[in-house]
């Protein structure tokens, strides 16, 4: 995988090192953007099951009123 080298305000990375509680600021960042990317595929997903369950629902023939 391609390596790409980023430079970061030090408050910032010491920070997340001491939320994530983990002492390389390499490891930190990178836990961040893979927790990231992993809320936005749960966000994705639960988004999609939201959708399709309305489109059944809409999809459904309603009997005639009154």
């Amino acid at each position: 995988m391609a390596k790409v080298n980023i430079s970061l305000d030090a408050e910032l990375v010491v920070e997340v090192m001491v939320l994530a509680g983990v002492g390389s600021p390499q490891d930190a960042v990178e836990a961040v953007v893979r927790d990231y990317i992993a809320r936005g595929h749960r966000t994705e997903a639960r988004t999609e099951l939201t959708e399709q369950s309305l489109r059944e629902v809409e999809a459904t023939p309603q009997e005639p009123q009154g």
